[in-house]
């Protein structure tokens, strides 16, 4: 390969979450005013890369989030990949102060049917190494959730990401305590190794 395979992780913009709730996959849940300004920051960073393909969760607000990306890339069209989906949680719809409360540890002691870390990490690892064969040495943007970048940044940096464990973000490089709305986290690959790690890098565009 004698070009990178670049994919840029963007988290979505921030949503329109008057009641204040955990709304996960729950539909309507679209970006607020400022969640718009964000993803127009993020998308004029994008604007001139030289991207092969864009990809998005099925959420409303990630998609929302691809469409100004897309905006400045007027010969792609937003591919949807549930891979990037938004954590498939029990809490979806429970109110985000009685999350703080438990010390915001959505993965302990849930049922089986809801996903744990390791599974979300998978299904990123996946759509990420698809990505690296359909698209090598190209780049490419992919507008997904916070948990599903966080778990990848971890991964990065060598730890397992596990229900219950506290991580320090920023003691592992990350200059913010958690991927910030509309923030891109560039994964770069320089062969077509299948066990490379990344090199990592962040940006919030606003």
């Amino acid at each position: 390969m004698t070009q990178p395979t670049i994919i840029h992780l963007i988290r979505h913009g921030e949503v329109h979450n008057p009641q204040q709730v955990l709304y996960g996959r729950l539909p309507n849940f679209r970006l607020s005013d400022t969640g718009q300004r964000q993803a127009q920051a993020a998308a004029q960073f994008m604007r001139d890369r030289a991207l092969a393909a864009i990809f998005s969760s099925p959420q409303q607000r990630t998609q929302e989030t691809a469409g100004f990306v897309a905006g400045h890339h007027p010969d792609l069209q937003v591919r949807v990949d549930p891979r990037l989906d938004e954590i498939h949680s029990p809490y979806q719809g429970n109110p985000l102060n009685q999350l703080a409360a438990m010390g915001w540890d959505l993965y302990t002691n849930i049922a089986p049917e809801f996903e744990q870390p390791l599974d979300i990490l998978r299904r990123t690892q996946e759509f990420v190494n698809q990505v690296r064969q359909d698209c090598a040495g190209s780049e490419v943007a992919a507008i997904t959730h916070g948990d599903v970048i966080a778990f990848m940044f971890l991964f990065v940096k060598g730890v397992e990401p596990a229900a219950g464990k506290k991580v320090s973000f920023t003691s592992l490089g990350l200059p913010e305590i958690y991927p910030a709305t509309a923030s891109v986290s560039t994964l770069t690959y320089f062969t077509d190794a299948p066990d490379e790690v990344p090199e990592y890098s962040y940006k919030r565009p606003y």
